[in-house]
């Protein structure tokens, strides 16, 4: 395991303060709030803490009320809902400064076989064809804006592939959807739980993006003000986020100042292992 992912996963492994109540940090990376992600993934570990071992997550369902401030802790603190024969229910609160910057519902499920179907995973290069992170920089986004570039030659714990990166250099209005590959870039081993919530931490990426394609706009534009609203996640088969899954994303609707946009989880194998659906705010800037 590299450090990068070895910090993530010390990251999402939370400090136990009291029963129900948990504490998670910030690694130091100059940021001025904490990423969406984050948050998610470390709720969600919060919720595992307190579920029967034999139950995994199915779904979560995330309000962001707050920026997160990364120099102080978060608290955790997880009310159990009910356990039932089949499914136990958890609410988890982030807490920091005195005030709830995140609220989590999650649900889960003892392992149980039923009807089985699901939807195609579209036809599109694999990852093999697509640049890397360090040709991706060189070779494309040499053309796009400084803030594009920084963001994607960043060092991090999660490679990101995209189909397309028209939009990161271009102003033309384009149709509200993208298609990435992404992995994390060390072996974290087959523990679902982990799994889980690292998936939950990388689905919050590029989500708001393409809510802003069919207007021209990019997440990096200073016009722009956005921040995620909500998260939500469904978790349908057994997932190794080590391995490459596509992310389609689509974005079937904006108004009001804010943006919608869905996402499905590939493996390499075309099946679907989860889906996604988050509203963000995509308020144009008065620029004065």
């Amino acid at each position: 395991m590299n450090d990068l992912v070895a910090k993530l996963v010390e990251t999402l492994d939370l400090e136990t303060l009291e029963e129900n109540l948990f504490r998670g940090i910030s690694p130091a990376n100059g940021w001025q709030r904490i990423f969406g992600g984050q948050v998610i993934a470390q709720a969600l570990v919060a919720a595992q803490r307190t579920a029967p071992a034999e139950r995994q997550v199915h779904s979560l369902h995330g309000y962001f009320m707050r920026p997160g401030d990364p120099r102080v802790p978060v608290i955790y603190e997880v009310d159990r809902l009910r356990d039932g024969g089949s499914f136990s229910t958890r609410l988890v609160t982030a807490i920091q400064h005195g005030q709830a910057i995140f609220t989590l519902s999650a649900s889960f499920q003892v392992k149980e076989e039923g009807l089985d179907h699901q939807i195609s995973m579209p036809a599109l290069p694999g990852p093999e064809d697509l640049p890397s992170g360090e040709s991706l920089g060189e070779d494309i986004l040499a053309r796009a804006p400084e803030p594009v570039r920084r963001y994607w030659m960043r060092p991090r714990a999660v490679e990101f592939r995209p189909v397309s990166t028209d939009h990161y250099f271009k102003r033309e209005k384009l149709p509200p959807e993208q298609h990435i590959w992404v992995r994390v870039t060390a072996d974290i081993g087959d523990d679902p739980a982990l799994n889980a919530a690292v998936m939950a931490y990388l689905s919050d990426m590029t989500l708001l993006d393409t809510s802003l394609f069919a207007h021209g706009l990019s997440i990096f534009d200073e016009r722009i003000q956005a921040a995620s609203l909500d998260h939500a996640m469904w978790f349908h088969r057994p997932l190794r986020v080590s391995d490459w899954h596509l992310y389609t994303q689509d974005s079937p609707s904006s108004s009001g100042g804010r943006g919608l946009t869905r996402g499905s989880l590939f493996s390499r194998d075309g099946i679907l292992v989860a889906s996604v659906a988050q509203e963000g705010l995509i308020r144009p800037r008065r620029m004065d």
